[in-house]
């Protein structure tokens, strides 16, 4: 059919609206199953796929034009009232479509989303053209299969083979861009920081735990107070108030250290390789990102470098009779598994507790092998009895 004997827009989705219409319709109680969720979230997915396909197309023809409007992405946001950051995004992936044509069928059945095909055109360059028509089928099933945290670093490890030079620079780019202000105003001193993955790294690693100190301190005086386990409205301090006294706490004691007795604490940060890393280049920070090995060569003077290998037996840090993990055998479990374990749960290893796989009182040993991390919850919940039936 050609372009100008279309028939009216509101004739040919009459079908989608009246699909669309009978869905939401639909009391939410009755739409509320996991089931429903997963489809919701596919059609979502496809229908990102037509808009972005459709922007492209209209951007093409240029029917905006006629309107007076200098860029399709002007036209949207006018007559959409769409940001046109968005609008960008969405002609941007239209446009990338063709040369990716594997991501391009996935999200076009729903099996990946917007995001998934923004990370991939990002890492599109020259230099990366060969590789990734290579690769792309292995990038696309990582899309979708992984949690898209998991997925995002895949793609980073992806990059930094295919483009060695180009991760170096960004890097040293990102680098090059760290800024923090703070000045004052009618209301208080405002403010803002931005780092490198690694310089932040060190500063919220210590922000942190500064915080945590802060939030015990609140959480025994709320205990003390009321005579039993507070809940999260009832301490003395919201989050973002004890992230504020963790930097002034942060600056005090920064003041009260004496340059003649100063050490610094160790380790600043924690970088996670595998076995090939030791003659490649895939590194990545132990709260998640991935980092370019060069990235790390201004800390080699200064830093204090801790050692851990996992051999394919699990070398046992300390007695398998031991009820507690603790010293190596605890920081193995810590910098080997990153987060909770449980498959619907990211909390960093910082905020999760050692747990055996084979309960210690079923006789489960205390070892790398029978370790994993847990958060609080996911952990209570898994030695949680289900109620005994009648």
């Amino acid at each position: 059919m050609e372009h100008s004997t279309l028939a009216p827009a509101n004739v040919r989705f009459a079908k989608l609206r009246a699909a669309i219409d009978e869905v939401i319709e639909t009391d939410p109680s009755l739409r509320c199953d996991g089931e429903a969720v997963i489809i919701l979230e596919r059609e979502l997915n496809r229908l990102q796929y037509a808009t972005s396909t459709t922007v492209a197309s209209f951007d093409q023809w240029g029917e905006w034009a006629s309107d007076g409007a200098q860029t399709a992405t002007a036209w949207i946001d006018t007559r959409c009232h769409l940001p046109k950051k968005e609008a960008r995004a969405q002609l941007r992936l239209g446009r990338a479509l063709a040369t990716l044509p594997v991501a391009a069928a996935a999200w076009r059945n729903g099996d990946i989303g917007a995001a998934h095909l923004d990370a991939l055109v990002r890492v599109q360059s020259p230099v990366t053209e060969e590789a990734l028509a290579r690769d792309e089928t292995l990038l696309v099933d990582y899309a979708r299969t992984m949690k898209f945290a998991h997925f995002s670093n895949a793609l980073s490890y992806w990059e930094q083979l295919a483009d060695q030079d180009g991760t170096e620079e960004a890097a040293l780019a990102q680098k090059a861009r760290r800024e923090v202000y703070l000045v004052p105003s009618p209301g208080g001193y405002l403010g803002s920081m931005q780092f490198d993955l690694l310089d932040g790294a060190i500063v919220a690693n210590e922000l942190q735990r500064l915080e945590k100190e802060l939030f015990e301190a609140d959480w025994a005086e709320a205990k003390a107070r009321l005579g039993r386990d507070p809940h999260a409205d009832e301490l003395a301090r919201t989050p973002a108030q004890r992230r504020a006294d963790a930097m002034v706490e942060m600056a005090v004691r920064s003041a009260s250290a004496r340059a003649s007795q100063g050490r610094r604490p160790e380790p600043l940060f924690t970088v996670v390789v595998d076995y090939p890393t030791l003659a490649g280049r895939i590194s990545q920070l132990e709260q998640g990102p991935a980092v370019p090995p060069g990235s790390l060569l201004p800390w080699m003077e200064e830093a204090t470098f801790e050692r851990i290998v996992f051999s394919p037996g699990n070398r046992i840090e300390c007695s398998e009779t031991s009820r507690f993990f603790t010293g190596a055998t605890r920081r193995a479990l810590e910098v080997r598994d990153l987060e909770c374990c449980h498959q619907y749960c990211d909390r960093p290893a910082a905020q999760c507790q050692m747990d055996h796989i084979v309960p210690f009182s079923e006789g489960g040993l205390t070892t790398q092998g029978n370790g994993q991390l847990l958060c609080e919850y996911h952990n209570r919940l898994r030695y949680t009895r289900p109620p005994p039936d009648g």
